[in-house]
C-alpha cells in the first residue's frame, strides 16, 4: 500500500484525486493539506509515501515545503503538481528536492501511475514536458555552471552516462549508445547516485545540466 499527503489549495484537484484513490487498492490517501506549513507538519506526523505537491499556495509555497518535507533520513518523495506552461517555481522545486512533477491537467490515471513510479524510488521524467523543462532549465544563467563539484571522483564512463542521462535516455537506451549491457548502465547510473549525492534521476539530470556536460 502506497500511502499518499495531497497538497493543493484547491479542494475540488484534492476531492478528485481522492475518490480516484479509493477505487485503487495499492494507493491509500493518508491526509490532505491546503497549504504549505500545513502539509509540513502533516509529512512529520503521518509519514507517507508520497507526497504531491502543489506551488502556489497561500503562505508557505510548495517550493519550500518541499525542502522541509525531503530534507533528513527517510523522508517522503515529492511529486510537484503545477501548471508547467506558466509555473517557473517548478526549478525551484526540482532543486529542492522534489522528484519530478505532474501537470493539472494530466490523465487522471497517468497521475496514479506516477505516483507509483515515484514510490518505486525513481524519478518521473515525462519525456515531452520534461525535455521543454531542460531546454528551459539549461537556458537560465543561474546558478552558476560547477562542473568541478563532485566530478573529481567520476570516471570518464560514469560521465559519458551522466551526460546522457541528463539528455533524458534510459538505462536502456544508454547501454544501446554505449554498447554495454543494461545491466551494466543501471550499475553506472547506481554510483553515480551515490558518488553526487542524488536522490534519484531528476537530480542527476539537473546535475548533468549545471555541470556543462551537457550543452
Amino acid at each position: 500500500m502506497i500511502r499518499v499527503l495531497l497538497v493543493d489549495d484547491q479542494p475540488l484537484v484534492r476531492a478528485g484525486l481522492r475518490v480516484l484513490m479509493a477505487d485503487t487498492p495499492d494507493l491509500e490517501v493518508a491526509g490532505e493539506a491546503g497549504a504549505g506549513t500545513e502539509a509540513v507538519a502533516l509529512a512529520r506526523d503521518l509519514r507517507p509515501d508520497v507526497v504531491v505537491m502543489d506551488v502556489r499556495m497561500p503562505g508557505m509555497d510548495g517550493i519550500e515545503a518541499t525542502r522541509l518535507v525531503t530534507a533528513g533520513p527517510d523522508a517522503p518523495r515529492v511529486l510537484v503538481l503545477t501548471t508547467f506552461d506558466d509555473d517557473e517555481y517548478v526549478y525551484g522545486a526540482l532543486r529542492s528536492g522534489a522528484s519530478g512533477f505532474l501537470v493539472k491537467d494530466m490523465a487522471l490515471d497517468d497521475i496514479l501511475a506516477a505516483i507509483r513510479v515515484v514510490a518505486s524510488g525513481d524519478a518521473l521524467i515525462a519525456p515531452g514536458v520534461t525535455r521543454r523543462l531542460i531546454e528551459e532549465f539549461a537556458a537560465r544563467p543561474e546558478p552558476a555552471l560547477r562542473p568541478a563539484r563532485g566530478l573529481d571522483g567520476v570516471t570518464e564512463r560514469e560521465r559519458e552516462v551522466l551526460t546522457l542521462v541528463g539528455r533524458g535516455l534510459s538505462n536502456g537506451e544508454i547501454a544501446e549508445r554505449l554498447h554495454i549491457s543494461t545491466a551494466t548502465a543501471k550499475a553506472h547510473v547506481a554510483r553515480l547516485f551515490t558518488k553526487l549525492d542524488a536522490r534519484d534521476r531528476v537530480q542527476l539530470v539537473i546535475f548533468a545540466y549545471e555541470a556543462g556536460l551537457v550543452p
